[in-house]
């Protein structure tokens, strides 16, 4: 199947997690968990990845595109728990420990409870030796971390080497550099039903943890508020992936030049229903379409909402 002049639907990659939550699901029309089945805490809606590709017309998406012409992935992130404080490595480090991309990812906020946040950097002062005694010493590490309380439209970049938790009640999605390499720093002592913990990582989380005030502040993670605004606007640039935003009202149609990176051009929506070429997307549905050159893309919006365009 040749992917044409013309966006395709995709179905995503599921992915449970132990600090999963409910909205997904509930989203997406899926059954009830099984007993046992940890709930649903990712959806890998944009993915060549092996670890989850996302589906076309019932194949891995990777049989149509290749990981040169996506290097970036996308997905939806729901929590009902705090996932691990954790981080990744840049493309040097992880091409010669892990034979891998590196792992820069950046987060928009499309929900959360009141007093929800994201832990995001150092704290100032931190140092890297008190930090690793810490962690040695069996101590609960978010301390170190800044936290930012979040809601609806915030944004934030999440470059390789920055130690990073999201917290519970948060649904968000993410763009990403297409690697699945984290390393896992601190658990919140959490067992599972056999009473095992998950794996860490210190050794080398502490060879790519990046300390000091100059990195740790949000002028590095160029935070934003309140993205969406009415039309189509840049939102961050990174060498794998490129992130616009565009936001319509009921009826409106657009008209968007694709940037000519000769790869794929990626679209999740968001809010809303929203006409491309021949396809029609309901909120949390993306579609794909493997542009070689620059292109003008009409996009129309059946009800108002918004969707991420990533190149």
């Amino acid at each position: 199947m040749d992917l044409g002049d013309h966006f395709k639907k995709l179905k995503p990659a599921m992915v449970h997690k132990v600090w999963g939550g409910t909205k997904m699901a509930a989203l997406k029309g899926l059954a009830a968990l099984e007993k046992g089945e940890e709930p649903l805490g990712e959806t890998w809606e944009i993915s060549v990845h092996p670890d989850g590709q996302s589906q076309l017309a019932e194949k891995n998406l990777g049989e149509f595109i290749t990981q040169e012409e996506m290097p970036y992935l996308v997905k939806l992130i729901d929590t009902s728990d705090n996932l691990s404080v954790q981080v990744h490595p840049g493309d040097e480090f992880a091409k010669k420990h892990e034979n891998s991309l590196g792992k820069t990812e950046c987060w928009i906020i499309l929900g959360a409870k009141e007093g929800a946040g994201i832990y995001l950097g150092m704290k100032p002062g931190v140092t890297s030796e008190e930090f690793e005694k810490a962690i040695r010493n069996g101590e609960e590490m978010n301390k170190f971390l800044t936290f930012y309380p979040v809601k609806r439209g915030d944004f934030f970049f999440v470059p390789a080497g920055s130690i990073h938790a999201i917290a519970s009640d948060v649904f968000l999605a993410e763009v990403q550099q297409s690697s699945g390499i984290t390393y896992r720093v601190w658990d919140w002592n959490r067992l599972d039903d056999a009473g095992n913990s998950r794996e860490l990582h210190i050794d080398k989380a502490m060879q790519v943890i990046k300390f000091g005030d100059n990195w740790n502040n949000a002028e590095t993670f160029k935070i934003q508020n309140n993205i969406f605004k009415p039309g189509c606007t840049q939102v961050i640039e990174h060498p794998q992936f490129n992130l616009r935003q565009v936001s319509l009202g009921a009826g409106e149609e657009i008209e968007i030049e694709t940037l000519g990176l000769n790869r794929a051009v990626g679209i999740l929506n968001l809010e809303g229903k929203i006409s491309i070429g021949e396809e029609s997307l309901a909120p949390y549905q993306a579609a794909v379409q493997n542009l070689k050159e620059k292109k003008k893309i009409f996009v129309q919006g059946q009800e108002a909402g918004s969707f991420l365009l990533v190149e």
